[in-house]
């Protein structure tokens, strides 16, 4: 039977902790993100508050499936600590992302609270989950994070470094629309489907991945443009 979700404070973290070093343990290397233990349990931190309102908003707003706090983990900290971590290895971090559709805030603000020197804008189209996104910027006060309240199709062209959307589109869609937003690269959130192709743009990095708690099998793929990969 499914465990009712309620905030848990500090006991987030040894949930994060554990579902992190599964990931590690499985090959994704986060050594690099952070200067210490100190600085991860901090990043830790500030996570644990975004899942309590996160679990506090979904009473009446429905933000999230997950049964219990283990498969809420999965669904916010998988997906963006491997963006996180690649974009960390690239060198990447202070690049401007956009996230489309952000729902409840994953992957994007979570990348955001780990990542705190890129540049987020959360594009989300529903208003009350703008209203909770905005809630959680207030409340967090990341330095890094922007909210719009908008369909993708008000941003203009070429407006953000890299563009992230997870089960917004369906993949053919969004590396359309992802490689019409971004300058360098579009990243691509698989569950079970296969990679989608476009002209012009070509499979730069794939890291495949589980979710620690459901050990549902994951796929982000990284798309950039031909041009980008032979100059």
């Amino acid at each position: 039977m499914a465990t009712k979700l309620r905030p848990l404070g500090g006991g987030w973290q040894p949930l994060l902790e554990q579902a992190a070093g599964a990931l590690e343990s499985a090959g994704l290397d986060v050594s690099a993100m952070w200067l210490d233990v100190a600085a991860r349990r901090a990043a830790f931190a500030r996570l644990a508050k975004f899942l309590d309102l996160v679990v506090a908003w979904n009473a009446r707003l429905d933000l999230t499936a997950a049964r219990n706090a283990a498969e809420l983990v999965d669904l916010y900290l998988a997906d963006a600590l491997v963006l996180a971590a690649r974009a960390h290895a690239s060198g990447s971090i202070r690049e401007s992302w956009v996230d489309v559709g952000s729902g409840g805030g994953a992957p994007g603000f979570v990348l955001g609270l780990l990542e705190p020197e890129l540049r987020l804008t959360l594009v989300e189209p529903r208003q009350k989950r703008v209203a909770f996104l905005r809630t959680a910027v207030g409340s967090l006060r990341p330095s890094c994070i922007e909210v719009m309240g908008a369909r993708s199709d008000a941003l203009p062209p070429s407006s953000s470094d890299v563009a992230v959307s997870r089960a917004t589109f369906s993949p053919q869609e969004w590396l359309a629309e992802g490689a019409r937003l971004a300058r360098r690269s579009v990243w691509i959130l698989l569950a079970r489907a296969e990679p989608p192709a476009l002209p012009g743009w070509q499979l730069q990095q794939r890291v495949d991945y589980s979710w620690p708690s459901s050990g549902a099998s994951r796929h982000a793929l990284e798309f950039v443009p031909k041009d980008a990969t032979s100059a």
